[in-house]
């Protein structure tokens, strides 16, 4: 008896606690993924920056590497007031029930999207201090990663599916429709053979590649909203705009977690080929997003 109360506490409080390991792990992947594909130039800049990461004053979160820097913004919340400014830039709640509009959810440009088109420009911005250029580099590295998770693009008014109880398999408790796209979902996607940042790259074409980083924030945008609607609120829900009933929880079964891998893994891929394109412009050419190179005189 007492192995079955032991393995009974370890299942109440795996699922009653919040996953950010896991999400933490694509995160990595996302960077893994961008580091990979940047120009060795701009792989080098990067790695001159992360050098500069002690600027930050934050030794609890450290950016030695780029896979540590795309974590930095989530290790900084628990720092109180130094950063609690930085709390809705992870997200973007758009109306999944409504027509896109990108605008009406950005106001004052706190929201992951404009956090992107900004931190790439600061980034870009060679006269700045360079505290402020890693810190930028630590914000756009994190926040492409925020927008390839579909519930930080997309939700009907319920904190991003927070308020959408949801059982992920015999995981129960306390797990809710966000918490599970933000943990367990891509856990399980990118760790499926084949696993990680090469495996999510193995057998992509060059062309196939650019399809994937294509695109302007925006687009990304919409993909994610797109994504909460049909995945996300879809696979649970069916219709995405349904409400729940009293005391409902949906299980997401293994037959629709295996449906939902395939488009989770061209996400995670998706977002750490788009991030090593904005890394490539604003590094190498000193571009921000929607900028073109000056002609040639």
């Amino acid at each position: 008896m007492p192995i079955f109360r032991f393995l009974a506490a370890l299942l109440a409080l795996a699922a009653a606690a919040p996953a950010p390991a896991y999400w933490e792990y694509t995160h990595r992947t996302v960077a893994s993924i961008a580091m990979a594909e940047v120009q060795p130039a701009t792989r080098a800049r990067i790695q001159a920056l992360l050098r500069e990461g002690a600027r930050l004053e934050t030794p609890e979160c450290p950016t030695r590497t780029i896979e540590d820097a795309s974590v930095w913004a989530d290790c900084i919340k628990p720092l109180g007031d130094r950063f609690s400014y930085q709390s809705s830039w992870h997200y973007q709640n758009v109306n999944v029930c409504k027509p896109f509009d990108l605008k009406s959810a950005c106001k004052d440009g706190n929201c992951v999207s404009a956090q992107i088109e900004r931190n790439a420009r600061l980034l870009a911005d060679k006269s700045l201090p360079v505290r402020e250029r890693v810190m930028a580099l630590a914000y756009l590295v994190h926040f492409v990663g925020d927008l390839a998770q579909p519930m930080h693009g997309g939700d009907k008014g319920d904190l991003g599916g927070n308020r959408v109880p949801v059982a992920y398999g015999i995981v129960s408790g306390n797990a809710n429709l966000h918490g599970i796209w933000d943990g367990w979902i891509p856990e399980r996607a990118v760790t499926t053979p084949p696993g990680g940042a090469k495996g999510l790259l193995a057998g992509l074409t060059r062309a196939q590649k650019a399809e994937l980083a294509s695109g302007t924030v925006e687009d990304w945008s919409r993909a994610a909203w797109e994504n909460s609607r049909k995945y996300a609120y879809g696979t649970i829900l069916g219709d995405p705009c349904r409400t729940l009933g009293k005391d409902e929880r949906p299980t997401l079964s293994e037959a629709q977690l295996q449906s939902l891998i395939p488009e989770v893994r061209r996400e995670v891929t998706a977002g750490g080929l788009r991030l090593a394109r904005l890394l490539d412009d604003a590094l190498l050419r000193g571009l921000a997003p929607g900028q073109k190179k000056p002609a040639a005189d």
